[in-house]
C-alpha cells in the first residue's frame, strides 16, 4: 500500500480512538430538569462536564419538545424550570 494509504488508516483510527474515548468518560454533572411551557410539560435528563452545562442542556432539550420555532424556544428556556434534580 501507498505511504498516504497507511497514513489515512492511521488519523481515521486515531480519530475514532479520541471519539470513543471522549464518549465513554464520565461526566462530572448530571440532572433532571422538568419544564412547563403552554400547558404541556416535559423532563429531560442531561450530562455535562460541569452543573451549568447540564442544566443548560437538559432545559434547551426539554424545550425543544414543548416548543416551535426560535421564538417559541427563547421564550420557553426563559422559563424557570419546575423542578431540578441533581442525578450526580
Amino acid at each position: 500500500m501507498k505511504k498516504t494509504t497507511w497514513l489515512a488508516i492511521a488519523f481515521a483510527a486515531l480519530v475514532i480512538g479520541y471519539v470513543a474515548i471522549t464518549s465513554f468518560r464520565p461526566a462530572a454533572a448530571r440532572c433532571r430538569v422538568c419544564m412547563s411551557f403552554k400547558g404541556a410539560g416535559d423532563c429531560r435528563t442531561a450530562s455535562a462536564a460541569n452543573r451549568q452545562e447540564a442544566l443548560r442542556t437538559a432545559i434547551t432539550n426539554a424545550c425543544a419538545q414543548l416548543s416551535s420555532g426560535v421564538i417559541e424556544s427563547n421564550q420557553c428556556e426563559t422559563t424557570p424550570p419546575v423542578s431540578v434534580e441533581w442525578l450526580k
